[in-house]
């Protein structure tokens, strides 16, 4: 089936991540994780009706945001949680995590149909085994979820929430859980895909109407969809290499968003990023998928 990709807008972010679509507003959101490094806003949102753009500024690294139901927004960023207020752009402490590892940072989050905020965290040069998954209650109760993890991305859900998928790109896997959803509690964790025998890396991930989970890959610029069981169904080679993440938007949610990334020095002591002087052309804009015929389902709000 013929689709089209088009870049919906030129922002350079430095590190886009964490597409959200609104279903309330029709609006887009996502961060730019470390777009403060080089003087960028942290948060975007696009209208797409009119075009119309709006950010806001924030002193730290930003992981993921999830909105709330009533208003306003949840943050991961590089040491804890945090509530996040649209008008203000001021930022309140929730909790702290891993505060014994100071060269972790959270990293992707995404909420869970109960509406608990679940986000990972991610060793900043990229190298061990060091960090956790955690998940924020809506009685902000904060509980560790798994460890050993060297850069979280992809958090997402089955349609039927039975099963919990999560990737750690340097670890070069996705893995699938058994989840409750009832207790928030993900368990039996088991290799879902693997990216070592891939060009690229994974990042952010979504699940679609049908079940498939859809992944950015870095490196490659490779959207990739997954079967439930694992296997490949396709790929969609995107104008950028650095693809990052990717959500289901429109007033069907049958459009795909898919951020990206400027960024070109890496502290990683591996050595998966080509070295680069300068970005490739169109990086860290954001693109938009259309005529798939593939519908997503919606991104459910923080319930505390």
């Amino acid at each position: 089936m013929p689709y089209s990709i088009e870049c919906v807008l030129e922002c350079e972010n430095h590190l886009g991540e964490g597409p959200i679509w609104d279903v309330e507003e029709g609006r887009l959101y996502w961060v730019d994780g470390t777009g403060r490094r080089v003087g960028k806003p942290a948060i975007w949102q696009y209208d797409p009706r009119n075009g119309h753009v709006r950010h806001w500024w924030l002193d730290r690294d930003v992981g993921a945001m999830a909105l709330r139901r009533h208003g306003n927004a949840v943050l991961a960023l590089d040491d804890g949680f945090y509530f996040f207020d649209f008008e203000t752009g001021q930022i309140e402490l929730i909790g702290l995590v891993d505060e014994a590892q100071p060269r972790t940072r959270l990293n992707d989050g995404k909420c869970d149909r109960r509406g608990r905020f679940f986000a990972g965290g991610m060793d900043d040069k990229e190298e061990l085994k060091i960090c956790g998954l955690w998940r924020l209650d809506p009685d902000l109760a904060i509980t560790k979820i798994d460890g050993g993890i060297i850069c979280s991305n992809g958090p997402c859900w089955s349609p039927d929430n039975k099963t919990f998928y999560f990737a750690d790109t340097f670890q070069e896997e996705l893995w699938a859980y058994d989840y409750d959803l009832d207790e928030g509690k993900a368990s039996g964790r088991r290799l879902f895909a693997s990216t070592k025998d891939d060009l690229g890396v994974a990042d952010g991930s979504t699940v679609d109407a049908e079940g498939y989970l859809w992944n950015a890959q870095l490196i490659s610029g490779d959207l990739v969809r997954y079967a439930p069981d694992g296997t490949v169904e396709r790929r969609i080679t995107m104008p950028v290499k650095n693809i990052t993440s990717v959500i289901f938007g429109g007033d069907n949610l049958d459009e795909i968003y898919v951020t990206s990334m400027a960024r070109v020095k890496h502290p990683a002591v591996h050595d998966l990023f080509a070295a680069e002087a300068k970005p490739q052309f169109g990086a860290g804009s954001l693109f938009r998928i259309r005529e798939l015929g593939i519908r997503g389902l919606p991104e459910p709000r923080f319930a505390g």
